[in-house]
This record gives structure tokens, sequence and C-alpha cells, in this order.
């Protein structure tokens, strides 16, 4: 039988109450982790914190705002003090906007900032000495956005740049260390995140451009986190459209540009003209 490297692990999850977050933090109380659950809503930790421990597996409710590093720092804190230490940190709190820069409030970019980059930013920050001590993991949750810019999406993908600038500086920063960063950029999936992203007056756009069925799930996706933590992977992008954006726009950049110009302008209610 295969070790189950998770057992008793101390395991971060931020944007734990929906979506990938809700899905990962699940899949971790599977294999038998301690789950530190981070997110806004309350009552939605408290529905997940009732769901771990029916899986017999333990969970502490930390209700934090990514974007405040008092409430990062706080979050890392009672995580100590509950359980000891930190093994892993899974940095998947994020939002999204549908907006072309012409249109967009500057604040919108910067709340895309504050929740995407600086989010990952305050967590790891806290969390890193725990992590770097136990020879941990810090998971980056991502997208295609983050390796190349897609229109209509200016925050979002600044933002996913941003991220992956700074967790591949603390890699190699920690390479004695022997720190495990891991980038993953999972494509569509079945979330929230479309239906919460914001216009460009800051307004949550309420319905999502994509057939949501359609899409993969955050099951999926939680499984293949885990996956890409026991295999110590550096980058997984889990889409064939993703890997080929990755290598195409190093050879043919002008055809990926296009590509994604027209994909996003068939979207419904466009921002593209």
């Amino acid at each position: 039988m295969k070790h189950n490297i998770f057992r008793d692990k101390v395991v971060i999850v931020t944007g734990a109450s929906s979506g990938i977050g809700r899905a990962t933090a699940l899949e971790f109380a599977r294999n038998g982790s301690k789950l530190v659950l981070a997110a806004r809503s309350s009552d939605r930790l408290a529905e997940l914190e009732l769901e771990i421990q029916k899986l017999g597996a333990e969970a502490l409710s930390c209700v934090t705002d990514v974007s405040s590093e008092d409430d990062c720092r706080k979050m890392v804190e009672a995580a100590v003090t509950r359980f000891g230490t930190v093994d892993i940190l899974i940095n998947n709190a994020g939002i999204s906007m549908r907006a072309l820069f012409d249109d967009v409030d500057i604040s919108v970019l910067k709340r895309l900032m504050d929740v995407n980059f600086w989010g990952t930013v305050h967590c790891t920050k806290y969390a890193l000495p725990y992590i770097v001590r136990n020879r941990g993991s810090i998971v980056g949750v991502s997208s295609t956005a983050g390796f190349h810019g897609l229109p209509g999406r200016t925050g979002y993908s600044a933002s996913k740049f941003a991220m992956h600038g700074f967790l591949e500086t603390v890699r190699i920063e920690n390479l004695r260390e022997k720190l495990h960063v891991m980038i993953i950029a999972p494509g569509f999936t079945a979330s929230e995140i479309r239906r919460n992203a914001l216009l460009s007056d800051g307004t949550p756009q309420g319905n999502s451009p994509r057939e949501e069925k359609k899409l993969r799930s955050p099951e999926h996706v939680a499984r293949w986190v885990l996956k890409g933590i026991r295999k110590k992977k550096r980058n997984k992008i889990m889409t064939w459209a993703g890997r080929f954006t990755a290598l195409l726009q190093r050879i043919v950049p002008e055809v990926v540009d296009y590509a994604y110009y027209l994909e996003m302008k068939q979207e419904p209610n466009s921002p593209l003209k």
C-alpha cells in the first residue's frame, strides 16, 4: 500500500468556502490532513468544517480576507496555536474581472492585485518559516492568464503574472532548504469566480459567460493539486490549450494573441468589440 504523505500534515487552504478551495480541503481531509480553512464567509466555513469532521479529520475555520495582511498573520498564528506548525499552503483565494482596460476603473485592478497577488504574499510571508522548516509545499492556484495576457482581463492577468514571479523567486531563494513550490493552472473550472468577476465599475457580473456544467470539476482539480505536491511538480498546466499557449508564445506569440482575442470576443456580452 502506498505511503500517505498527507496524513497529519497541517494544510492551509485559502478561498476554502467554495469551488477549488472547498474541493481541495475535502480531498486533503480524506487523506487524513489537518485543515486550516481561510475565507470570508463564516457560514460556509462552518459548514465545511462540519463536513470535514464527518470525514474523521480535524479542521480550524478562520474568517480571513487575504487582502488584509493582519488577517493573514492572525490566521497563520491561529493555525500554529492549534496544530503547532504549517506544512502546506494552498494559495487559492482569487477574484476575476471582465472589462476592457479603456473602460475599467483603476480601483478594480487594485482589488484584483490585493486579493490575487498580495493575498498570496501575505499568507506566504507568515507561513513560510514553518513550511521551510518542514520542507513542505507552497502552491499557487493560477491560470493560463498568468502565462499569457488575456483580453478583457488585464487585472487578472497582471495579478497572476505577479504571483508567478513572486512564487518562483521564493522557490529559488529556498533551494538549499528544498522548499517545494508549485504553480498550477487548472483552466476553466466550474466555480463561482466568473459569476463574481468584477465589471468595469467594480460590480459583480452575476452571470457566467461559460456553460459551467461543461467545465472541469473542482474535485478533478483538487486531486491534481495533491498529485502535484506528491510528485513535487514545479508547474502544472492542466489543459492542452494552456500547454500549447505556454509553448507557442515562445515561437509565434502573435498567433496566441489573435487566438485569445477571437475566443474572448465570442463570449456572450463580451467587452471586446
